[in-house]
């Protein structure tokens, strides 16, 4: 079972996910910052210093100022804001990622192109040596049958 397990994380591509996964964490963190500590502040100023991390609802009837006092009393409360900050830390995030995807994409298909481009386009006539196009059949100087594609 060791030299399985061995095997399977010392492959690649799972080195590639584990590696995958830590930067993503790594830059969560910074588009929740972004988020909490840039863009939220400037939406609250355009809505009137509203404080997002602050905007709940008290399940058990009780009236609090700050979501902190709610959970230091042990209220039970809905965070309507922190699922606001949430959902544009998400929104941020699958852009960012769309994004790379997208970049990534457009790497691989100039690549394609530029493999494309490089391939040959003609070949030698095994028999008269000349050049001729790749998909010749039967060479045009010295008429001999070649190999047909597979």
């Amino acid at each position: 079972m060791w030299k399985e397990f061995k095997k399977f994380i010392s492959r690649g591509n799972v080195i590639d996910l584990a590696v995958g996964i830590i930067i993503g964490g790594a830059f969560q963190v910074i588009v929740k910052s972004l988020v909490e500590d840039i863009i939220m502040p400037f939406i609250s100023l355009f809505l009137g210093g509203i404080d997002f991390s602050n905007i709940f609802i008290s399940l058990s009837g009780g009236t609090y100022a700050t979501l902190a006092e709610a959970k230091e009393a042990g209220a039970a409360t809905l965070n309507i804001g922190l699922f606001i900050n949430a959902v544009i830390n998400f929104l941020i995030l699958a852009f960012v990622i769309f994004m790379i995807v997208r970049l990534i994409n457009k790497i691989r298909e100039r690549q394609k192109k530029e493999e494309a481009a490089a391939a040959p386009t003609t070949k030698i006539c095994p028999f008269c040596h000349t050049s001729i196009p790749i998909d010749a059949i039967r060479c045009p100087n010295c008429t001999s049958e070649l190999e047909k594609k597979a």
